[in-house]
């Protein structure tokens, strides 16, 4: 990693894990990008979570996980695609409401799409009740963090799915939009977050359908 990226408010270890993280991703992504872009996208990664105060130990680590989403999605951007279709689900938290149908797309689309998500005004962390009502189903979200959504993302979006941003919800021209309109899981109890979860579920098997993406 360049002495150009270095942090002054980053102790040793963090700054450590960093430059691990700079080498598997510049592995990663050799042929793509260069290590310039790499580490500008690792860093402005980290800012992001670092301004909302997460665990300091475990913000290299997020940093990376979306440093490389970003990057895969601007590999998309700059046309290097493998054809398959991409959905962002957009929320204000990205704790609630996203992640559930980010987890159930995942699983039913499994290896046939590929699904993000992200949120306007992103929590520090998932929604217990969310986690607790996909674990019903036999889906894993606990491992999923919230985040922010980034240009490249959007971009690289196929098809756009909002669910209560508002105005904050970004917009471009030539993708397919939909607004689903759910309650707000946020401080609600696992017994009144099924019947979001449930309904979130239906309108992940229909948007499958109408991608004709057959569901796991």
């Amino acid at each position: 990693m360049s002495q150009t990226y270095r942090h002054p408010d980053l102790s040793i270890d963090q700054q450590h894990a960093l430059f691990t993280a700079a080498r598997r991703l510049a592995e990663e992504f050799t042929g793509t990008f260069g290590t310039e872009t790499i580490e500008r996208f690792l860093h402005t990664s980290y800012d992001q979570f670092a301004i909302h105060g997460k665990i300091p130990n475990y913000l290299p680590l997020l940093a990376e996980r979306f440093a490389r989403q970003r990057l895969h999605a601007l590999a998309r951007v700059e046309g290097h695609s493998d054809g398959r279709p991409v959905v962002l689900f957009l929320c204000v938290h990205n704790a609630g409401r996203s992640q559930m149908a980010l987890g159930f797309f995942q699983h039913l689309a499994a290896d046939r799409a590929l699904a993000w998500s992200g949120g306007s005004e992103f929590a520090g962390e998932i929604n217990p009740a969310a986690v607790a009502s996909m674990a019903e189903r036999g889906i894993d979200i606990a491992g999923e963090f919230p985040k922010p959504w980034t240009e490249e993302i959007v971009r690289a979006a196929d098809v756009v799915i909002t669910m209560g941003c508002g105005d904050a919800c970004p917009v471009y021209p030539g993708k397919r939009y939909e607004d689903w309109e759910l309650d707000d899981p946020a401080g609600r109890s696992v017994e009144d977050v099924r019947p979001i979860r449930d309904e979130i579920e239906r309108r992940v098997r229909r948007l499958l359908d109408d991608l004709d993406i057959p569901a796991a």
